[in-house]
């Protein structure tokens, strides 16, 4: 049985790597440890209560007005005696946080192998999304296994050099989350989404955060919604404000007098996942709703300029828009009165993931490790692609550092 250290820290990754905790706790070839971060708080601990996710270790690192460079300091700073404590087989990270990347970091500083779950996703775009294209791309360099989720992903991998045989395409697992969630059946409790379920408008559901959009971007976009709220008054948009304050500045002074606005507190993802499936269409800029959406049906305009998930683009599941106000305006618009546009959308087969990431993903950990046989691979639409190794002999590198004994 190997040691197998699982490291995150906001919500996101929690969300992804719920199903492979459950997994990797169902398998006799793993002993997980839990260890998170908190880069997020109250968000991470939301995710915990739902999937019932109790952490080995709490390193507790939020602080307010908190930099990038505070992050990565303290998560080296508390990740390296535990490293040395428990001296695990290998470390698993998620995406393209600052926690993804420094936890990468420390364990290569102890020797230990990384394992990069969710890996190569890329815009060829240092700087959007800021910082999580440079965390990925590091982290790529940092680890040994490199678990992607579309067989795109790969292909990025393997343009930058990555070896083939230490690629498994996995498929999502926010989309093995996500179906677990909306089963739950979560109640919205939240005073402004009381009348949800009591009301046939149609709802607009709008999650806006990313760095990048700050400044002009984020008041375009709160521009927007009033446009919307008031061209559409039979349309609800709810609006879980993001914590931070330089987005809410930004956004709440435009809308937060109309009476077809619902602003909310975050919500929990039970919440949020069963949100996602009332909604009627999403506007957003997250990375994650961009999988999940096309789970539940429902047409997706990103608000961002590029996105490292090109495969929704081509599935016909998602349509950039930007920030600009009035583009965002006519593109909401359009899917509200153009029904062919909407169902052409929205019955888009999602390229993301089949329910059975997680499953593959311990599978591909076990092989690695030497423990098992190597996994079929997801191919996107629900082939399998050729083997990632051309020997054919489904072998794969040794992992960096692995201390045999």
């Amino acid at each position: 049985m190997k040691r197998l250290m699982v490291v995150y820290g906001t919500r996101p990754e929690a969300i992804k790597m719920a199903p492979v905790i459950e997994a990797l706790d169902r398998s006799a070839m793993f002993r997980p440890t839990v260890t998170v971060t908190a880069q997020h708080r109250g968000l991470l601990d939301q995710v915990h209560a739902l999937f019932g996710i109790r952490a080995d270790h709490d390193l507790d690192i939020l602080a307010p007005g908190q930099s990038l460079a505070d992050i990565t300091r303290r998560v080296l700073d508390g990740l390296g005696p535990l490293l040395r404590e428990e001296r695990p087989d290998a470390v698993l990270v998620q995406g393209d946080t600052t926690t993804a990347f420094a936890g990468a970091l420390a364990a290569f500083y102890h020797r230990v192998p990384v394992a990069h779950l969710e890996a190569g996703l890329r815009t060829d775009d240092r700087y959007a999304p800021f910082p999580e294209e440079i965390n990925r791309r590091i982290t790529t360099q940092l680890a040994s296994l490199h678990l992607a989720p579309t067989p795109h992903a790969r292909s990025n991998l393997l343009r930058e050099g990555v070896a083939p045989s230490s690629v498994v395409v996995t498929g999502n697992t926010v989309i093995d989350a996500l179906r677990g969630a909306v089963g739950r059946g979560t109640p919205f409790g939240d005073p402004a989404l009381a009348d949800l379920e009591d009301t046939a408008r149609r709802v607009l559901l709008v999650t806006a955060h990313r760095r990048e959009s700050w400044g002009r971007g984020m008041e375009a976009i709160g521009g927007a919604l009033a446009d919307l709220a008031r061209s559409e008054p039979d349309l609800l948009i709810v609006l879980p404000l993001h914590p931070n304050p330089v987005v809410r500045a930004a956004i709440t002074p435009h809308v937060e007098h109309l009476e077809n606005v619902r602003l909310t507190q975050p919500l929990g993802y039970g919440v949020f996942a069963r949100l996602m499936d009332r909604a009627h269409l999403i506007l957003t800029d997250s990375g994650g709703i961009q999988e999940e959406a096309p789970g539940l049906g429902k047409p997706v305009l990103v608000m961002r300029d590029t996105t490292e998930r090109p495969e929704a683009l081509r599935a016909g599941t998602s349509r950039l828009v930007g920030t600009d106000r009035e583009r965002v305006v006519k593109e909401v618009r359009r899917l509200l009165h153009d029904r062919a546009a909407y169902g052409a959308m929205a019955t888009a087969v999602n390229p993301f993931g089949d329910g059975r990431a997680a499953d593959r993903t311990v599978r591909a950990l076990g092989h690695w490790l030497g423990l098992c046989e190597r996994p079929a691979e997801f191919g996107g639409d629900g082939s399998v692609p050729e083997p990632a190794d051309p020997s054919g002999d489904g072998s794969m590198p040794e992992p960096h550092g692995v201390r045999r004994r």
